[in-house]
């Protein structure tokens, strides 16, 4: 249903029901929820890779055809879908291979940084049934690709393949085919090795200062700065010394 397993610095949670191409029924969100309370309170894990079992698919949604079984999910801060509607304290990455769309698509939305195979395909495709989008969509696909692309992909419901989704920069990063998982480790062991304080200091000020005014984002980045202001200074004075000319650990 969903695994959790520890690589190098990185939580790998793994939606395994390939056979319904990783849709995610009411256990399954439970099982995803506790996934991610479980990377929170991992000290050594600095980075939640979320994937979906086979190549098929990351994530296909909610499974409608178990739309019951999300009974015991109404009201549950999480979020229908598990997480979506929680903050996570340290970095996400999705590594997304085949189909990514509903649901599936708002919990890579979810991710900061997303990585695609060349098979991978996005969309608001529930338009088509009717079912609305709540486990974020509405709100981050528009911060993340703006308003008009985003109208474009949840008012026409029509899917887009990896190059259009890199173009407009829904993700980030394409591939080759079941590169995604390699590709998405290997940018977590990247984000493990810099200086965690500053690293999170800075992802904290730019999540809470998304969406706010000029003046309300600078006094954000000016109290998370201040607070962390002492490991800056420790770390300019390693390049002063020499540490980390021409662009080395770049």
């Amino acid at each position: 249903m969903v695994s959790y397993e520890r690589t190098g610095a990185a939580a790998v949670v793994t939606i395994d029901r390939p056979e319904r191409r990783n849709a995610v029924d009411g256990p399954t969100a439970n099982a995803l929820q506790e996934a991610f309370e479980r990377f929170c309170a991992d000290d050594e894990a600095r980075v939640l890779v979320v994937t979906g079992a086979g190549r098929e698919a990351f994530c296909a949604g909610a499974d409608l055809k178990a739309i019951d079984s999300f009974a015991t999910r109404m009201g549950n801060p999480g979020g229908p879908l598990g997480f979506t509607h929680l903050v996570s304290p340290k970095p996400t990455i999705a590594a997304v291979s085949g189909w990514c769309v509903a649901g599936g698509l708002e919990i890579a939305l979810w991710c900061d940084l997303r990585v695609a195979t060349e098979t991978a395909r996005f969309g608001c495709l529930e338009r088509r049934w009717g079912v609305p989008l709540i486990d974020g969509g509405t709100q981050r696909l528009p911060r993340i690709v703006g308003v008009g692309r985003a109208l474009d992909l949840v008012l026409t419901g029509r899917a887009v393949d990896a190059q259009e989704a890199l173009a407009m920069g829904l993700v980030g990063e394409v591939v080759g085919a079941g590169r995604h998982l390699e590709r998405a480790l290997e940018l977590a062991e990247r984000l493990a090795a810099f200086p965690q304080e500053t690293l999170l200091s800075d992802r904290r000020a730019l999540l809470e200062g998304a969406g706010r005014a000029l003046a309300e984002g600078l006094a954000i980045e000016a109290r998370e700065g201040a607070a962390v202001l002492m490991v800056g200074t420790g770390g300019a004075a390693r390049f002063a010394g020499g540490e980390g000319r021409g662009g080395a650990g770049a």
